[in-house]
């Protein structure tokens, strides 16, 4: 199979990348970089059946070109940031609705027919169905990246129905693990190595969270596509259990033994979008017969281990 991907210098689409090389697979590399991390496709680079293609995706005609030959397209690219998404609105428009029209007209115009897409939890919002699962009632929206995710896979179920496409849909929890490059876990490491004596954390850190290591994701995103055909294929993919955020602050600090003083920003939530309850109903793809081999808290451990042991990717976040 020669699979297209977008954003693949990105922290899962990178992992996914490197999986699908090691299985004999031909993959076709896209990002412009503007997040993604040239690094983190060093072993791609080091594969024949990989071409990578820089370059942005508001470029219809470069998209278009460098989709020809292929069989699926996993569309990963997304402008993910949720705590500032109020600060540059259009961002979410832009790079996660548009684009994701101008990867589906791609795709028609090489009669690809396969798209598999990186959605969110945060879409169902402050969900009023706790485990959350699939077919929930949708709340509303409490942030701009969920609301253009919606959108988004609105366009795909569409061409599904309109263009005979089939679409696999995966709403992930906060994923975690090797070029894990932002978030709670990420935030709490950064601000200790720099003062081990003070924490200081948004919201009041009874926030719940849901998390999934990095490659238990990539397995549940394989599986799925051997083990469901339908049109349209949408699965909730995440642990079955949640931890608070005082949680995870607790095993970092177990790891780098240290015992900061803590200091909360205060409220529920800790900005706009910031849900206090993430927890997915993931039975629908346990079903088929996939589960996590990582529980959070390993998950976390794994994360702090390569954060640990690759110092630089701490720098290129500033």
């Amino acid at each position: 199979m020669k699979y297209f991907i977008t954003g693949c210098a990105g922290f899962i689409a990178s992992n996914l990348t490197d999986r699908l090389l090691q299985e004999g697979h031909q993959v076709v590399g896209y990002d412009n970089f503007s997040t993604g991390l040239q690094e983190f496709l060093e072993n791609a680079k080091k594969s024949p059946n990989f071409t990578l293609i820089n370059g942005d995706l508001h470029d219809r005609d470069l998209v278009t070109q460098s989709m020809q030959g292929c069989d699926m397209v996993f569309h990963f690219a997304a402008n993910a940031d949720v705590r500032f998404g109020t600060d540059h609105p259009n961002k979410d428009l832009e790079q996660n609705v548009l684009v994701t029209f101008y990867v589906l007209e791609a795709m028609r115009a090489h009669n690809i027919k396969q798209i598999a897409f990186a959605s969110t939890g945060s879409i169902y919002g402050e969900a009023t169905v706790i485990p959350t699962p699939e077919n929930a009632p949708f709340p509303v929206q409490t942030s701009l990246y969920g609301a253009s995710k919606l959108a988004a896979e609105g366009l795909i179920q569409a061409y599904c129905e309109g263009f005979n496409f089939k679409a696999y849909i995966f709403r992930f929890v906060s994923i975690l693990g090797e070029r894990y490059t932002h978030g709670h876990v990420f935030d709490f490491y950064k601000q200790l190595l720099v003062d081990p004596s003070k924490l200081f954390i948004l919201g009041n850190g009874k926030q719940r969270k849901s998390y999934l290591y990095i490659q238990d994701c990539i397995d549940a995103i394989q599986w799925a596509l051997k083990h469901s055909d339908d049109k349209v294929n949408i699965f909730n993919l995440g642990t079955d259990e949640y931890c608070q955020v005082n949680d995870s602050i607790g095993w970092i600090c177990d790891y780098l033994q240290v015992k900061p003083e803590l200091n909360y920003g205060g409220g529920e939530s800790g900005w706009i979008g910031d849900n206090p309850f993430i927890f997915l109903d993931c039975s629908k793809i346990r079903k088929l017969g996939w589960k996590p081999k990582l529980s959070i808290r390993d998950g976390v451990m794994q994360t702090i281990k390569y954060l640990h042991e690759n110092p630089w990717v701490l720098e290129n976040r500033t």
